[in-house]
């Protein structure tokens, strides 16, 4: 059943999100030297993510952001102006007001997108559509498998390989995070990750190579960790995915239902 939405359960979700990027970046910023520049920032109830050696908006990005924080807003742009670094705001509707949005306006932000947001409680059945694939937790020597299956399903280039395999083999140690290799008839086909922290399971990255695709490894891993979620003891899942996608269906059709949408903002 998927509880009733409320701002409790919104900012819930919204905190949710904001832990596991936190950890994520927590973990590479503790790699020695801090190789790529990680620099993690509160401002209000905002936190600003800031990775100067990884450029686009997956960590260098604000979260949290409410319409209390309307002192901190000229702070914020300070922190990316500093780093020469594009910002990118992540607004939730449960926190905001119009007035909020029109500082950020007036500051040359403005609305370039929007990204859905999903969540549910107890749902799901759980064996595979596709009885060729199976889901295995991922071993710690293969992470260079995981890049490798990121990067093909992502579309990203080759030379990114070797930080996203040590970008994630870092986190492989900590007990929050699960990492999963999705085969179909014995071939590498995608990767999953799962995030569990204070009752809520984030259905973090998840990619399928072109060749497997549409044949329902998308699915079976989302299956696999909503199982994992429930074994846990989660309160809630939540899940991010780009609107009426494939990714937003599949969670849909699965028992999760839309959060909310959250606007996402740039600046010129």
């Amino acid at each position: 059943m998927v509880p009733v939405l409320t701002g409790e359960i919104a900012r819930r979700i919204e905190v949710s999100e904001i832990e596991m990027l936190n950890s994520r970046l927590t973990a590479i910023q503790n790699i020695p030297g801090n190789p790529v520049g990680v620099e993690v920032a509160k401002f209000g109830q905002a936190t600003a993510f800031s990775v100067k050696g990884i450029p686009g908006p997956a960590f260098n990005t604000v979260r949290g952001l409410t319409s209390d924080d309307t002192s901190e807003v000229d702070k914020i742009l300070d922190f990316y102006n500093e780093k020469d670094i594009p910002i990118q705001i992540e607004i939730t509707p449960a926190c905001i007001n119009s007035e909020l949005l029109k500082l950020l306006a007036s500051k040359g932000v403005y609305q370039s997108n929007f990204h859905s947001v999903l969540y549910g409680g107890q749902m799901g059945i759980y064996e595979n559509v596709n009885s060729s694939i199976s889901i295995q937790k991922l071993k710690e020597d293969e992470f260079d498998l995981f890049a490798e299956i990121y990067l093909r399903g992502f579309g990203l280039p080759e030379f990114i390989k070797p930080g996203i395999a040590q970008n994630n083999q870092v986190l492989y140690p900590l007990k929050e995070w699960e990492f999963y290799l999705a085969t179909n008839n014995g071939e590498p086909a995608g990767i999953g990750v799962m995030f569990y922290q204070n009752g809520v399971a984030t259905l973090a990255a998840s990619a399928t190579v072109p060749e497997h695709r549409k044949q329902g490894v998308h699915r079976a891993l989302l299956k696999e960790r909503i199982k994992d979620a429930h074994i846990k003891g989660a309160e809630l899942v939540v899940g991010q995915a780009k609107y009426a996608s494939v990714s937003s269906n599949n969670m849909e059709k699965l028992g999760l239902r839309v959060a909310y949408t959250k606007s996402i903002w740039v600046r010129n």
